[in-house]
């Protein structure tokens, strides 16, 4: 009788922490509780975007990973991003000159460096992670690095395209290609391509050296979606309307807005490493 209260009340306060985790992320955020889905620890980390390094809160659950924008310290976050841990990768990475107690994260859609404010946290955090993902029912996902998204390279790392080698400016505007994550021109990356392991009908951002060759070449299907988008958008821009997704809208909104961004380089202190112990209740032994 002991164990079965232990473990409803442990199932209670589980959802309880689930449920404010989606919370915090208001209507926009997606929902998180599901049955068997535990909430295995909570903390801040650096995650090195296109702005540079940016505070960002993670949150780790036994299958998934969810990180957003922190607006409100502890009650309310944006941009909530999801990443199931089957189809995930990490990479131990010493230090940089810029960059302590780092690592990446692969995905298939996105792959990024994060970094935590101790050594021990990191080891916390990698282990964590890891111990989830061996502990997952069918632990299948990507299998090779080709299935995995490159990361994009940060804004402030490039003056030129690293394409053409033109300067960026107030009017040439920084953009990243999706396939190799290079710097580049708008004129260097008017072509779209389809990626299958980061989306399987989108037309994505690509330069021109990407496009071309052989290994990012779409399929005769991908390309038939990405003409007929092309004429879709055409006809809605002669009719006074604008051909572009919200979705590519906001990209490429955030992307003329990083020159300028006053809050680039700030980097507050992180929060430590939270960690609920004890993810299941334990018989009691008699």
């Amino acid at each position: 009788m002991a164990s079965t209260k232990k473990r409803l009340m442990f199932a209670q306060e589980n959802r309880q922490r689930v449920q404010a985790v989606e919370n915090s992320f208001g209507p926009a955020g997606k929902q998180l509780y599901e049955p068997g889905r535990l909430l295995v620890g909570e903390g801040r980390l650096m995650k090195l975007s296109r702005k540079g390094l940016q505070p960002r809160m993670f949150f780790l659950f036994n299958d998934v990973l969810v990180y957003g924008t922190i607006l409100v310290n502890g009650r309310w976050h944006k941009k909530q991003k999801i990443i199931p841990l089957e189809h995930s990768e990490l990479e131990d990475l010493e230090d940089g000159s810029s960059m302590r107690n780092q690592w990446l994260i692969r995905t298939p859609r996105k792959s990024f460096y994060v970094a935590a404010p101790s050594q021990e946290e990191k080891r916390a955090w990698m282990q964590h992670i890891e111990d989830c993902r061996s502990a997952l029912p069918q632990n299948g996902g990507c299998q090779t690095g080709s299935d995995f998204a490159n990361t994009w390279i940060p804004n402030y790392a490039s003056e030129v395209c690293m394409r053409c080698s033109g300067r960026f400016s107030v009017t040439q505007r920084r953009h990243h290609c999706r396939k190799c994550g290079f710097v580049v021109c708008a004129a260097c990356s008017k072509t779209r391509a389809v990626i299958q392991h980061i989306h399987p009908t989108k037309c994505l951002r690509v330069c021109t050296r990407c496009h071309s060759s052989s290994s990012t070449r779409t399929t005769g299907e991908a390309q038939q979606v990405c003409h007929w988008n092309e004429r879709h958008e055409e006809k809605k821009g002669s009719d006074g309307e604008d051909g572009s997704s919200e979705e590519e809208e906001e990209e490429e909104a955030e992307e003329q807005m990083e020159d300028h961004d006053s809050d680039m380089w700030w980097k507050p202190p992180m929060e430590a490493w939270s960690i609920y112990e004890n993810l299941q209740p334990h018989p009691m032994q008699h």
